[in-house]
């Protein structure tokens, strides 16, 4: 039962799957965008779980020897995480023109109508 010891890359892997299943098996241009942002979440999962050691405190110095977490990939995930809002925004207000100009959002629909110009 050593395995699920690690249960938090376990959640990693599952999200991750759920995610790339999601983007491949919809044609439906929201629910891509949702696989997207599931699968997004996972990596943001994954980084944070590296960052932290067991034991480990906030890196400031006391004098005493200690063992730190690194705080970088928590700052970078905070980064990628506005990066990722803004990203799903664009993405949603493309669908929304798309909707405008074709009349559906699902892509085999898309590719129909442009198939017939």
């Amino acid at each position: 039962m050593e395995f699920l010891g690690l249960y938090n890359y376990w959640i990693v892997v599952v999200l991750m799957m759920a995610g790339f299943y999601t983007v491949i098996a919809f044609d439906n241009l929201v629910k891509k965008i949702v696989g997207l942002t599931i699968f997004q979440t996972s990596v943001f999962i994954l980084y944070i779980s590296m960052g932290k050691i067991s034991g480990g405190t906030a890196p400031i110095l006391t004098g005493e020897p200690e063992v730190f977490s690194n705080p970088l990939p928590h700052v970078l995930i905070l980064t990628a995480i506005v990066v990722g809002i803004s990203t799903t925004a664009l993405g949603l207000a493309l669908i929304v023109r798309i909707r405008e100009a074709y009349g559906t959002i699902e892509e085999d629909e898309i590719q129909d109508l442009d198939d017939r110009q």
